[in-house]
């Protein structure tokens, strides 16, 4: 078992039922499901740009993402209906508490300059995105071998009905927002 999920169910749930008084165990939120989308746009002109895409996210995720097609066509990017112009995987269950785990407590420490996640970025639903602009902060990419940088999106999807929510379940993690000493 997963050592967040663990976690999650020997305190972090008995905590949130104590703090927001739910009698049901089912009430409290917990992760439902995790994307990760990487955007293809170069593809159009280079190919294997998208097969390196396609590997990348293979490793960071441990799953083999799905290939996206534009449905329209948007001549400004020179895009056309059918083609290929990014990939995404959904991960669930294990994989996705491994991944949540790698993320908080790896990825986003070994950012450059970072100095916390901006507790703005939830959706009015309880879940949480978040856009990583340099792949190489997962460790099993190998910074040497990497032709482009590229930036990926992560959203966080929670059984939470509030942000407020939300950002409780993902505090008890330790997930690394921003303490703003304005807010009270």
């Amino acid at each position: 078992m997963a050592r967040l999920r663990e976690e999650y169910n020997k305190t972090i749930k008995k905590e949130i039922m104590k703090e927001k008084g739910y009698k049901n165990p089912m009430e409290v939120p917990t992760l439902e499901k995790i994307v990760i989308n990487v955007g293809a746009g170069e593809a159009a002109e280079n190919s294997a740009a998208l097969d390196e895409i396609v590997e990348m996210v293979t490793l960071i995720s441990g799953q083999k993402p799905l290939v996206n097609k534009a449905k329209k066509a948007i001549s400004a990017f020179k895009v056309r209906p059918g083609m290929e112009i990014g990939v995404s995987v959904t991960l669930r269950g294990e994989k996705m508490w491994e991944f949540f785990d790698k993320l908080v407590n790896i990825a986003l420490p070994r950012t450059k300059d970072f100095r916390g996640l901006s507790p703005n970025s939830f959706d009015g639903a309880g879940n949480y995105s978040i856009g990583i602009e340099d792949h190489t902060v997962f460790i099993e990419i190998d910074p040497n071998s990497v032709t482009k940088v590229r930036s990926l999106q992560v959203t966080i999807v929670t059984t939470a009905k509030t942000d407020e929510e939300g950002k409780k379940l993902l505090d008890k993690f330790g997930f690394p927002f921003i303490k703003d000493v304005h807010s009270s």
